[in-house]
């Protein structure tokens, strides 16, 4: 491995979410790296990690001064007045974009990064002329709804992604099935393309060392009220649940006051069974999962999601949709639901609320270590290091 690589990871936020810093911070060990955004409150105190600010659109005259800052810096250090003239002008025309657009091509221009790693499909508009001059050797995130889903509703998503992955340096997908998701939008014999699972610091996720449950089956789901998280199907099997005679309390973290999910309840009738909570910090998250019997996923179609990874490592055994966890299952364990299908995940709660607490035991034993394997934080670096490596190869 190159050392000293300098990666920049263009986030689009100053605060990225907590598995881009996991990986920016197990980076910064080895690396130089930069965290570039357009806003957002860094995290500073770390050696070999820093901030790249570019302004943010909502704030005018911030982003106005850091278009200046930036442009002098550049005048200073390249001799070229021209990103200057160009500040004053779109200033006066109240560009904002085009200020943004410079200050990230300026920026980059002065760090001079070996690696450019974008972390979500969406920013790749504003890569388009360093992709098209190949001024960097650019690594591209896959994750989520902007790859699972939008390309496949959206034909001219589809079209523009078919359009600039090609001139991409490298793909870092969070799964094999992401993985094969974006060969469908494009595909080549040397694409590079390597599989890298989000890293978790274990050590800060508290294991839950004795499990019982009681009478009342207490179901627990993480994440906003969209469409995809299959809340919908979710409800709909509680009624089933309630049909069946089955006692149950559901609670949805991240959902309060949902109309549609309130609807819902109120049509099936299992408005008392169930509790919309507000988004709640991750040490909140792991203590109210410890305090439930099963995790219910019930999306639709994901990456690998990092939920679901942190119910196993507390011990927290989970039902779920076959939408993207094939990776964390094992065959020996209940099988995976058919997403949208509400019968079929009433009949899999029914079978959990009935199953043996030896067997739990066994397939949550079994789940943590399986995760603390495959997600550890070191795994992850290395396993990026190489995709780095086999990037600075290419030719």
């Amino acid at each position: 491995m190159k050392p000293q690589l300098h990666i920049v990871i263009f986030d689009g936020d100053l605060h990225p979410s907590t598995f881009v810093y996991r990986l920016a911070e197990g980076l910064s060990k080895l690396h130089k790296v930069s965290i570039m955004g357009f806003s957002g409150k860094p995290r500073p105190g770390i050696p070999n990690l820093s901030y790249v600010p570019l302004g943010s659109a909502s704030r005018f005259p911030s982003l106005v001064l850091k278009s200046l800052s930036w442009s002098f810096t550049y005048f200073l250090k390249k001799g070229s007045p021209k990103p200057f003239l160009a500040t004053l002008k779109n200033s006066i025309w109240l560009r904002k974009t085009h200020l943004q657009q410079q200050n990230f091509h300026l920026a980059l221009a002065l760090l001079r990064p070996d690696i450019v790693h974008v972390q979500w499909l969406s920013l790749l508009p504003w890569c388009e002329e360093i992709l098209s001059k190949r001024m960097y050797k650019v690594v591209l995130s896959q994750r989520g709804y902007q790859v699972n889903v939008r390309p496949f509703v959206d034909v001219v998503n589809f079209e523009y992604l078919q359009q600039w992955y090609p001139k991409l340096s490298g793909f870092h997908s969070v799964s094999q099935a992401i993985s094969v998701v974006g060969n469908t939008i494009w595909d080549a014999p040397k694409k590079i393309d390597h599989v890298v699972y989000s890293g978790f610091d274990f050590d800060t996720i508290p294991f839950r060392e004795k499990y019982t449950k009681e009478t009342t089956l207490k179901i627990l789901s993480v994440g906003r009220p969209h469409w995809i998280k299959g809340y919908a199907t979710a409800l709909k099997a509680c009624e089933l649940l309630k049909k069946y005679h089955v006692p149950f309390q559901y609670t949805i973290i991240g959902a309060e006051k949902d109309e549609e999910l309130l609807v819902l309840m109120d049509t099936y009738g299992i408005s008392q069974h169930v509790h919309l909570l507000p988004k709640c910090s991750q040490d909140q998250v792991y203590q109210i999962m410890g305090q439930h019997d099963v995790l219910l996923f019930p999306s639709y179609q994901e990456g690998l999601p990092n939920v679901v990874v942190e119910a196993m490592a507390i011990g927290l055994p989970v039902v779920a949709t076959q939408c993207g966890v094939e990776e964390l299952w094992k065959e020996s364990w209940d099988p995976l639901v058919p997403a949208y299908d509400s019968v079929a995940l009433a009949n899999a709660l029914v079978a959990f609320s009935k199953k043996p607490l030896e067997a739990i035991e066994k397939q949550r034993l079994e789940a943590r270590m399986n995760v603390l394997k495959q997600h550890a934080s070191v795994k992850m670096v290395a396993d990026m290091e190489m995709l780095y490596q086999k990037v600075m190869e290419q030719g």
